[in-house]
């Protein structure tokens, strides 16, 4: 293959790395700080400890910048709305006090002042925090965290690049303030913006930096001929500046599209593109705009969302190609490591032979500097790294664990009739009405109750062999008692179990199939403090044996209201995951199904009347390109069906959703055929319930009126004020009542509190209601 020529050696860098430490250091010292066991200076030192850790290991491993401002206490969007002053009115005062506590506050709320709505960063299973924006907003700069973070790396002696979310994709996350008028587009507030980002990037200048990375996947996305203009006219402006620094403009997740020649004409000095989600597709793109003349291309080559080892061979012909369609080509992962566990040489659990499939973040740092090494001196500098990844991928094609011929063979039978209910919805309706005998307006919650620390402590003690199963099951039971004791007394009419004896709605049941791995120390932020250790979909999955059936049966001997089964989807399955890249999305998403149906069938055939599917992530995995929508909702929506199709018409399906913008997939959700959904709504003030209307959604919903990302307790009265609007958009006999989403984060006090606070509202609306 060609090289880049000496003078200009393809340098090696990443977009982001994992901010909470091999042992979670960051999150155990906010969680202490928010408890009040650690103080605030202590927490800012922990923080710091933990960047320098990174860079140094990051320089260390070979990379030639070396990652600014990506590192944050919650969420890198909340960090952008700090850096560009638009606080909003009801947390000014809080900042104003003390900017630590009021940055928490918008991120988690307190008692008394709402959080900002939070939902999924595109299509992954990050959350940021939304902006409120209005006509009224007034930017101010405040680059104190991005220029003291560039002024710890330089002081380390360390080539660094400050990373931003760039202005538009800022303004395109955003919505309108409370308040504010319909039809309000923060876009339009991208003339006042830009002199903030000016400000900012001179800061930056004078502080060291010559390269800042603005962030801008927004473009990746369908945008209309106004947004790319703006895009246009921003780095036009931004451009034109002559107190900056070079400006490298990052787009990742999938292909730029149209905006890319809008990128590419630019007055910037570099562009980055994702070489992996649509790495055909920019290639193509580039090559007929006339490459980046004069510019610095990154090529994302190494998969930032995913495990799996490089196929370095594949990528170094890629970055190949790509010379001569930029004056220099660097290498780096296809957007942010944040999106994969630390390192999985730490995973002791893993078969070796498994292990070297995987590709954690320090793993996929050393493949980007090994394929920058390439680029730069040609293949023969990087023998024995290509060798040992082709044997790696050729050991993953030829391993048993990938192909189970009775799982293909049940999948290639499934037929139409599979992924059908037998009765339409209004005579299941009916059937399930006179079965269940619920009254209007019945209150459920949505699964998970408190994960206490004792039930940590239990787990923990039964790994470690202190206690044994039986010792570990008496713990679950007493647990299990405890909750729907306190649900009868609370008045609920659909009760949960709880799900003691679940860590993790994904793992739980990953850990039950065939064809799942576990890890133990592979954290991935979701939000804020909220960590999940996603499981790694390796090959064909099957159940071996009942998963959820005996703790469910065991609830309901305990009460005679309804308690449901509670399942996680066949799609929430594979988002949650690490899923494998060797087949189909669609046909792994069969195989959960069928064996998430067969669990469906045995909770029925012991009893149990009421069984939730949840399908958190049917939204989040949309993918960003309308035109590539249909096939991915065909699939996800059959899946769901086939897990839930073979049931009775008396059997009550639900599913949940949460923590994404729902509008645009309504049609998707009345695919689902499922008789209830519940939704998050609480923060973003039951716009689902007025979208599910607007559609003619023709089942039963309940959008939450409790939102449990936040630690304050909702009034009677303001829970009743949002079921009122609720029912303003979806009539009583079909509205429920419930929480935004499970409740496993939050503690027993403020949840026995909450939840008394629904039933009362339910049941003072109810009162209200003509028909009682």
């Amino acid at each position: 293959m060609t090289t880049q020529s000496a003078s200009a050696e393809a340098r090696a860098t990443v977009y982001g790395y994992p901010r909470h430490g091999p042992r979670r250091e960051l999150k155990k010292a906010i969680e202490g700080y928010w408890k009040g066991h650690v103080t605030a200076d202590a927490l800012r030192a922990t923080a710091a400890q933990l960047r320098r850790a990174t860079w140094r290991q990051l320089a260390g491993a070979g990379l030639d910048e070396v990652p600014t401002g990506d590192f944050s206490y919650y969420d890198h969007v909340l960090d952008t709305t700090v850096m560009v002053g638009a606080i909003p009115e009801r947390h000014r005062a809080a900042v104003a006090a003390d900017p630590l506590d009021g940055y928490f506050a918008m991120a988690r709320g307190t008692q008394d002042v709402a959080p900002l709505e939070m939902t999924k960063w595109f299509d992954t299973n990050y959350h940021y925090l939304v902006p409120e924006l209005g006509p009224d907003t007034v930017f101010a700069a405040d680059s104190t965290q991005q220029v003291a973070e560039l002024t710890e790396a330089l002081t380390l002696g360390l080539p660094a690049r400050p990373v931003l979310v760039g202005p538009v994709t800022y303004l395109l996350l955003a919505k309108p303030a409370p308040g504010v008028a319909a039809g309000f587009d923060p876009l339009t507030l991208l003339d006042r913006l830009l002199p903030v980002y000016a400000e900012v990037l001179a800061d930056l200048r004078a502080a060291g930096a010559t390269w800042v990375q603005l962030d801008e996947p927004a473009l990746v996305q369908d945008r209309t001929r106004a947004e790319l203009g703006a895009a246009s006219r921003a780095y036009r402006a931004l451009g034109a500046l002559t107190d900056r620094p070079q400006l490298l403009i990052a787009s990742y997740f999938d292909r730029l599209g149209d905006a890319l020649p809008v990128l590419a004409e630019a007055p910037v000095e570099g562009l980055a593109l994702d070489f992996t989600q649509a790495g055909a597709a920019n290639l193509d793109a580039l090559a007929a705009v006339g490459g980046l003349p004069g510019k610095r291309l990154v090529a994302g080559v190494v998969d930032g969302r995913n495990i799996w080892v490089n196929d370095l061979e594949k990528s170094l012909a890629t970055l190949g190609t790509l010379l001569g369609l930029a004056e220099r080509v660097d290498v780096s992962a296809s957007c942010s490591l944040l999106h994969v566990p630390l390192d999985a040489a730490a995973e002791r659990d893993i078969d070796p032979q498994i292990l070297r499939w995987l590709a954690f973040a320090r793993q996929k740092t050393a493949e980007v500097v090994t394929l920058a090494r390439g680029l730069t001196h040609g293949a023969g500098a990087i023998v024995a790294e290509l060798a040992a990844a082709r044997a790696d991928l050729a050991s993953r094609a030829g391993s048993a664990v990938t192909h189970d011929p009775a799982v293909r063979a049940r999948t290639g039978a499934v037929t139409e009739a599979d992924a059908r209910r037998s009765q339409p919805y209004t005579a299941r309706a009916a059937a399930q009405r006179a079965h269940l005998g619920l009254p209007l307006l019945p209150t459920t919650t949505i699964g998970s109750f408190p994960q206490t620390g004792e039930l940590r402590t239990a787990r923990a003690d039964l790994r470690a062999g202190r206690i044994d199963t039986a010792g570990y099951e008496e713990r679950i039971r007493a647990e299990i008692q405890e909750v729907l004791a306190f649900q009868e007394k609370a008045g609920l009419d659909v009760l949960v179990h709880g799900e003691p004896e679940r860590s993790d709605m994904v793992q739980y049941f990953a850990e039950r199939l065939t064809g799942y791995l576990a890890t133990r120390h592979g954290w991935v932020q979701s939000y804020g403090t909220r960590y999940v250790r996603p499981p790694i979909l390796a090959g064909d999955v099957s159940r071996p044996e009942p998963m959820t059936v005996r703790w469910t049966t065991y609830a309901q001997s305990l009460t005679d209201r309804p308690v449901k089964g509670m399942l996680t989807g066949p799609v929430t399955m594979l988002a949650w995951s690490f899923v494998r890249d060797d087949q189909p999305l669609g046909d792994t998403a069969r195989q959960v199904a069928l064996a998430l149906r067969d669990e469906v069938a045995d909770l029925e055939a012991a009893g149990t009347s009421v069984i939730q599917v949840d399908e958190p992530a049917l939204r989040e995995t949309l993918p960003l390109r309308a035109t590539d929508r249909p096939a991915y909702l065909s699939w996800a929506t059959e899946a769901f069906r086939i897990t839930t199709g073979g049931v009775r018409p008396g059997t009550q399906i639900h599913t949940h959703m949460c923590y994404a913008e729902f509008g645009d997939i309504v049609q998707a959700i009345d695919d689902l055929d499922a008789d209830v959904i519940s939704l998050e709504a609480a923060r973003s003030h039951m716009q689902v319930a007025r979208e599910l209307a607007a559609h003619g959604y023709p089942r039963e919903a309940g959008p939450g009126v409790y939102d449990i990302h936040s630690p304050r307790v909702p009034s009677t009265q303001e829970a009743a004020e949002l079921l009122r609007t609720g029912l303003r958009a979806i009539p009583a006999d079909r509205l429920w009542v419930n929480p935004d989403c499970g409740l496993k984060t939050r503690g027993w006090p403020e949840t026995r509190a909450a939840l008394e606070n629904l039933v009362a509202a339910a049941r003072t609306v109810r009162g209200e209601l003509p028909a009682s």
